[in-house]
């Protein structure tokens, strides 16, 4: 992993932080906060159809590759335009803290 090449990091993405904000009426809502923008290497790993209660869905899940930063936590997602990547976990590739490879489930916004 450590000979990857600059020009695989070929997708900007955006880092977005999740925050409770209050609506207004006594609740609250989840607010998607731009983190940093980010050039990344996404590479599909699997997808599958369900149905479940008479409508079909689909999961994909990715590999999301970029240089090391420690803002990257699992509660956190990556945008594209308006493909979300929802991050399931956050692997520092060797322990080297050269390389994040980020698996993720893409979901619709």
């Amino acid at each position: 992993m450590s000979m990857m090449r600059t020009g695989a990091l070929r997708h900007r993405v955006i880092l977005e932080s999740a925050t409770k904000t209050g609506d207004g009426g006594g609740g609250s809502m989840i607010v998607w906060e731009q983190v940093v923008s980010l050039w990344v290497a996404i590479k599909p790993l699997s997808g599958r159809e369900l149905l479940s209660a008479g409508q079909y869905s689909s999961r994909l899940t990715h590999q999301i590759t970029l240089r090391y930063i420690p803002q990257v936590l699992p509660e956190m997602r990556f945008r594209k335009g308006n493909r979300i990547f929802a991050i399931k976990a956050v692997l520092d590739v060797e322990e080297k803290r050269r390389w994040l490879r980020v698996l993720c489930e893409e979901r619709e916004l």
